[in-house]
């Protein structure tokens, strides 16, 4: 999928989002971000937030920016900011536009196997954190030498309209230097789906 199709996709479907996945990813969501921590003032950014489900589940201590590639879903992500400090921004998950090592925490919910480029992503994700900032990511993921005929199959319509469902992971976290996996366990679909946790080593 085209940066393009991409934002004219999300666009169409960003009245329609929430409605579809707020209440089966509520409780996976809260889970990864707990993992924040829940005190200090940290710079954390919400790569790809989407309407802001992840909102309701941040502690309100740190300050953050939520970055998505098309107005309609920063439009919705707005109304859930409450009493965050938070920044939302328009702009390219695959090109970040915030300087090297600006961020303490990236989050990458439901994203990488969005992007028509996961490796730009995590690689822009790296480059902007700071040493020993950490990566979360929850997201589908195939597995190195699975199968997963059904999915491959179907991956040739939903590439071209909302979603992957070929990205391996291992394969895309190869593609970034400085990277180091602290956590990655299955949550859901079998462990289709996959909560991770990487750390910037340098």
């Amino acid at each position: 999928m085209s940066l393009i199709s991409l934002r004219r996709s999300y666009t169409l479907i960003a009245p329609l989002y929430d409605a579809v996945l707020a209440g089966a990813g509520t409780g996976l969501r809260a889970a990864s971000l707990a993992q924040l921590p829940q005190e200090g003032s940290l710079r954390i950014l919400i790569s790809g937030i989407g309407t802001g489900l992840d909102l309701p589940h941040l502690p309100a201590c740190h300050q953050y920016a939520g970055l998505d590639l098309t107005a309609a879903m920063l439009d919705r992500a707005r109304s859930r900011g409450g009493n965050l400090q938070l920044e939302l921004v328009r702009g390219d998950s695959m090109s970040l536009p915030f300087p090297d090592k600006s961020f303490d925490y990236v989050v990458l919910h439901l994203i990488l196997a969005i992007v028509p480029d996961a490796h730009a992503c995590l690689r822009e994700s790296a480059r902007v954190l700071k040493p020993g900032g950490k990566i979360l990511v929850l997201d589908k993921f195939l597995r190195q030498g699975e199968p997963a005929g059904f999915r491959r199959m179907l991956n040739r319509i939903t590439q071209h309209l909302v979603t992957r469902l070929d990205v391996i992971f291992e394969d895309v976290l190869d593609g970034a230097q400085g990277l180091r996996l602290e956590e990655d366990v299955p949550i859901l679909a079998g462990g289709w789906f996959r909560r991770i946790r990487l750390i910037k080593t340098g």
